[in-house]
This record gives structure tokens, C-alpha cells and sequence, in this order.
């Protein structure tokens, strides 16, 4: 769609929304970013992925990457509680869609940080954020893959003080970017959205809260164009 049509179309889709909604919307999209991304690795757990897919959003995460090997993810829609409306999940597939995942992001200028418990990981707390981040996130059972390993810029663990040699998922996820959130908000890199990914944003989430915006749209551009 041109840039102009959907700022047309935004304008009007704006008008059926309460002012507080709008004002809700626009301070949530202020706080988007993409300057830190999630990657899921063949996470089996239903809970387990939608749990992650809900953190990322109330931190602000816009982008999720879900690399399938021998899973197909499923999402419980009672744990994700409809955030999964508001982020964008970008999914690959077993084989080369794992290396296509992690090449994409570095050619989008991420650094990919994999998640390990081993002793020569660099801890999350120490991590420097004003490069974009690509945090990876390994299987329950067997953790991140040797293939995630080889395209690693850095190994980054959560300290531990007990036994136990790592968290659940979603929990390492939480902890991973209620630290690094923060961290990037106090920073100077550019880790808003552009102007542009904005507007794209905001047409995509108002028509998510309009009754029957497919209808809408097409009266709209009928009587503009």
C-alpha cells in the first residue's frame, strides 16, 4: 500500500477509537522496538513459547523468530493471553531455514547472542546494548544447537547461585529482557522504531481493533480512489 494511502486509511480507522485507546496505542508504539529480537529454537512446549511470546510483548519486543526443527510451535492461547495480535512472528523451518534465520539477522546488522550455561558465556548483566541484539533461546531438554552455537557473536549466561544449572525458558526470557530492556532504553542507540515502521504498525493494530475492518477498508479505498 502507498505510504500515502495508508495514512489516509490510518486517519480514518483513527476516528473510531476513544481518545484514551489512541493515546494507549501511541505510547505503546513509542516504547516498540527492534533493536532487540527474539530467537526460539525448537521450543516444544506450548506454554513454554507463548509465555515468551507474552513477555516480548509487554517488553516491548516487536519482532520473534521461531525456528522449527522437529516441532511445529502451538500456542495456548490462555498463556499467551491475544499479546501474540500485537507482535510479529517470523517463523523458519528445519534445515536451511535455521542458517537463512541466523544470516538474515546479521545481515540486518544483529549481533546474535546465544543463550548457554557454559562457564566461558559472558553474563547477561554485562552485555553492551548499543549494538542490535539477537537473543537466542534453545530447546527445554537439550538447549541452544551446536548450529546456533557456530553463528553465535557472543555466549551470554544468567548467573546462578544455586544447584540448579539453568531456569525455564520463559523465565530466562523474562530475566534476559527486563535486563536488557531497561539497559536499551538508557542508551543512545537508535532502538525506536523508524517513522515509517510506525506508520506500518499502527494501520496493522488499528485494524485489530476495528469490528469488520476488511469491509471498512474496502468502502474507504472505494470512495478515495
Amino acid at each position: 500500500m502507498h505510504p500515502a494511502t495508508r495514512d489516509k486509511l490510518t486517519d480514518h480507522f483513527v476516528k473510531y477509537i476513544s481518545d484514551p485507546r489512541r493515546l494507549f496505542l501511541e505510547k505503546v508504539l513509542s516504547q516498540r522496538t527492534r533493536h532487540i529480537t527474539m530467537v526460539l529454537e525448537d521450543i516444544y512446549q506450548s506454554q513454554n513459547a507463548s509465555a515468551v511470546i507474552r513477555t516480548c510483548e509487554c517488553m516491548g519486543v516487536q519482532d520473534i523468530h521461531i525456528i522449527e526443527y522437529e516441532t511445529k510451535v502451538s500456542l495456548n492461547k490462555d498463556v499467551v493471553k491475544g499479546s501474540i495480535k500485537w507482535v510479529d512472528i517470523i517463523k523458519y523451518q528445519k534445515g536451511k531455514g535455521a542458517d537463512q534465520c541466523f544470516q538474515q539477522l546479521k545481515q540486518n546488522g544483529y549481533k546474535i547472542l546465544v543463550t548457554d550455561p557454559s562457564p566461558d558465556g559472558v553474563s547477561i548483566y554485562d552485555v553492551d546494548v548499543n549494538d542490535k541484539i539477537a537473543l537466542v533461546m534453545g530447546n527445554e531438554l537439550r538447549g541452544t544447537s551446536e548450529r546456533a552455537l557456530s553463528h553465535a557473536d557472543l555466549k551470554v549466561k544468567i548467573p546462578m547461585y544455586g544447584f540448579t544449572e539453568s531456569m525455564n525458558i520463559s523465565v530466562s526470557a523474562a530475566v534476559c529482557l527486563n535486563t536488557l530492556i531497561p539497559k536499551v532504553h538508557q542508551s543512545n542507540a537508535p532502538w525506536q522504531l523508524t517513522v515509517d515502521e510506525m506508520a506500518d504498525i499502527r494501520l496493522r493494530w488499528l485494524r485489530k481493533m476495528m469490528k469488520r475492518p476488511e469491509i471498512m477498508e474496502k468502502e474507504f479505498l472505494k470512495s478515495i480512489l
